[in-house]
């Protein structure tokens, strides 16, 4: 046998493999495999292609992630040009561009498309034969940005489609999910960054990264649904055109071919309706002629096509009036205002309070205290301050100043160099020693279920735990004695033998936990659960992160110091030197020291992949719709504990349909369809490993 031969051919089919899967799992939500199983395809091709470069292709499912941070971005020019829309905002307005075409195009009837409004960042994809050559930003529509290198790392792009047409220009938006921008700009709060005001945003400034790496980290999708320039190919239609993007393993938005303006109407009524059950944010529809003869005929204004049109839904925002601001302090001393609002609903939720961020955000909006606002939900996930009604203003308003004191503990706070964030000093406030023991009981974190909330307030007020590791000193007894409030009688309760017993059990199961669970439960300033990932696949040990020669190789290089090829390890500079400088510490030291007294030697993952997490929904598949109690981040990080994936759509490989309150009527429907079980938050509760009953 050819031994050349062979490893093309086997190169060439984990690549299809791989691709394969890449869709099944991040455009169609079903996938046939595992983690672990994905993995050894991933490393088997890895270890061919480094062992004979020759096979390795620029459309390689290895190659998406990788090449050296840019200096500056290239200039694209449009060929076409990519327009933007011509807006409306009620049914008359539609009619009236329903008219103007008929009468332009004498037709008697005529054919649309609608579809979902989605706001993202536009952008092109150019592919040649086949092959992704090219991306680029809008811009200004005649010339937009070089974001190739950004664009392939985004897993729903396929790097190759299957056509022989010379040229094929894609055209689409580029969105964070808004589930995945909560999560995203909680991290960023948790280390005391200005969070993005929205998903868009968070793409567009993800997209500008100039380290492909970088972007690599944030969880960025693409809907794709327009085409550019066309060389070999064309479409009769516009669903046609949509269709075959779908079939090329693109995701599409989801569209209804309407035969009149009547059902378009009726189309847009159902779309705002289905709103909040579309990852990306949707602020409308887009309707566009169906017969693609047809656009030519109907021309262009300077802004953009005749044959389509924006309509653009009321925006969602509730009036609300700012009772006091509040002061949090997390477990790195960032002091966060919140604003406590008269409770108002929104988006299918009722809303009592919403972070103000920092003092700039509070001085740039002029919020005071008593002021009538206007609350939107940013993301649809995050309630925000939109901005003040001053023609409400009584002049009775309060203008309000972060404390130059903690309010948890009197220290000394402030604000140092750059940073938009005011810092209490003092690492034994209470309010900080709260913070950090309940992130490192968290779930993402170690899973310490129970100790949270109430129940972390005691152990530090009780002064039984100063430090997250004092909870292995904590005897039984002393447990079992602790007075609780029970949320549902407001009953004062001992917390009991039983519920003691499952924290002293979830100690327990912590010191098998691996390293990236440790990393995360520390704290350290930049490190996410991600970041944590990246740096335990790196190293066996906790202990190795202290001298490490891969951190030390990627870290922020001072004057004078020589510097050296980042290695293989996917950890960006500042997280580098994050870990550094907090295990050269006294309190990094004495942490290492603790441990390795308890016997608690979490190991990493270096050279294997990681393994899910096993449990009592592992390989289930959940799509969640409508308002749950527990926040939706919360809730979901318990299903990925327990071993279960989450889906954005109902489809044959969805296990689960979890509804909540006011829940979308096409999951709903689509699980009626296919037979999918509907469960209630309740019964979602039962097969989760139930907190403590006190909680």
């Amino acid at each position: 046998m050819n031994t050349a031969n062979s490893s093309e051919a086997r190169a060439a089919c984990l690549r299809r493999e791989i691709t394969r899967h890449d869709q099944l799992y991040y455009v169609e939500a079903r996938p046939e495999i595992g983690d672990a199983d994905y993995d050894r395809l991933y490393r088997e091709l890895e270890k061919l292609e480094r062992e004979h470069p020759e096979l390795a292709t620029s459309d390689s499912p290895t190659q998406r992630v990788g090449g050296a941070p840019l200096a500056v971005f290239a200039s694209v020019a449009h060929n076409p040009p990519m327009m933007s829309l011509d807006k409306t905002h009620s049914p008359e307005e539609l009619r009236d561009f329903d008219r103007f075409l008929k009468n332009k195009l004498t037709l008697a009837q005529i054919a649309y498309v609608v579809e979902p409004k989605i706001d993202g960042v536009a952008f092109s994809l150019r592919y040649e034969n086949g092959r992704l050559v090219r991306a680029a930003t809008r811009g200004n529509g005649d010339v937009g940005d070089d974001i190739t290198q950004n664009v392939r790392t985004i897993r729903s792009i396929p790097l190759q489609i299957d056509t022989t047409a010379a040229v094929v220009e894609l055209r689409g938006e580029v969105f964070l999910p808004k589930e995945r921008f909560l999560r995203l700009t909680q991290q960023q709060e948790a280390a005391g960054d200005t969070p993005f005001m929205n998903p868009r945003n968070a793409a567009a400034g993800s997209l500008k990264l100039l380290d492909p790496r970088a972007v690599a980290r944030r969880p960025l999708d693409a809907v794709l649904y327009a085409v550019g320039a066309l060389e070999g190919l064309a479409f009769a239609t516009h669903q046609a055109l949509l269709d075959q993007l779908a079939a090329w393993g693109c995701r599409t938005p989801r569209y209804t071919l309407c035969d009149g303006l009547d059902t378009v109407l009726a189309a847009i009524r159902t779309l705002e309706q289905q709103r909040h059950d579309f990852p990306f944010e949707m602020d409308g529809a887009v309707i566009k002629v169906n017969d693609r003869a047809l656009y030519e005929p109907a021309g262009t204004t300077a802004h953009g096509p005749r044959w389509a049109r924006a309509f653009k839904y009321e925006p969602e925002r509730a009036e609300t009036v700012i009772r006091a601001i509040t002061v949090q302090v997390g477990r790195t001393g960032v002091l966060t205002p919140v604003a406590e609002l008269e409770p108002v609903r929104l988006a299918g939720s009722i809303i009592a309070r919403a972070t103000l961020h920092n003092a700039d955000e509070i001085a740039r909006k002029d919020i005071r205290i008593g002021d009538h606002v206007w609350l939107v939900k940013a993301g649809d996930v995050i309630p925000a301050i939109e901005s003040v009604i001053p023609e409400q203003r009584s002049g009775a308003e309060q203008s309000f100043t972060l404390p130059a004191t903690c309010p948890a503990c009197g220290g000394p706070a402030s604000r140092t160099g750059a940073e938009v964030a005011t810092r209490c000093t003092n690492f034994l406030c209470p309010a900080q020693r709260v913070a950090r023991l309940e992130h490192w009981a968290g779930r993402d974190a170690l899973d310490i279920a129970g100790v949270g909330g109430v129940l972390a307030e005691l152990l530090v007020e009780h002064g039984l735990v100063q430090d997250p590791l004092d909870l292995y000193s904590v005897t039984p007894a002393a447990l079992t004695s602790l007075v609780v409030r029970q949320s549902a009688t407001g009953k004062d309760v001992l917390l009991g033998a039983k519920n003691a017993g499952k924290i002293l059990q979830a100690l327990e199961r912590a010191r098998t936990l691996p390293l990236d669970r440790w990393l995360f439960a520390i704290g350290i300033p930049n490190i996410g659960v991600t970041v944590a990932a990246q740096i335990a696949s790196c190293h066996g040990a906790l202990t190795d992160l202290r001298d490490s020669p891969l951190l030390q190789a990627v870290r922020p290089k001072g004057r004078g110091e020589s510097t050296t090829t980042p290695p293989s390890c996917p950890v960006k500079p500042e997280a580098a030197r994050a870990v550094l400088e907090f295990f050269a510490s006294e309190q990094g030291s004495l942490l290492l020291q603790r441990m390795e007294a308890l016997n608690i030697r979490p190991a990493g993952n270096a050279g294997s992949a990681a393994v899910a997490p096993a449990g009592p929904l592992t390989g289930q598949t959940l799509v969640i719709t409508g308002t749950l109690q527990l926040p939706r981040s919360e809730m979901e990080a318990r299903i990925r504990t327990a071993g279960g994936k989450l889906g954005d759509s109902v489809s044959k490989a969805t296990t689960y349909l979890v509804v909540g309150a006011d829940p979308g009527g096409s999951k709903y429907r689509r699980a009626q369809e296919l037979g999918t079980p509907i469960l209630s938050e309740a019964a979602l509760e039962a097969l989760l490993s139930p907190p403590p009953s006190f909680l």
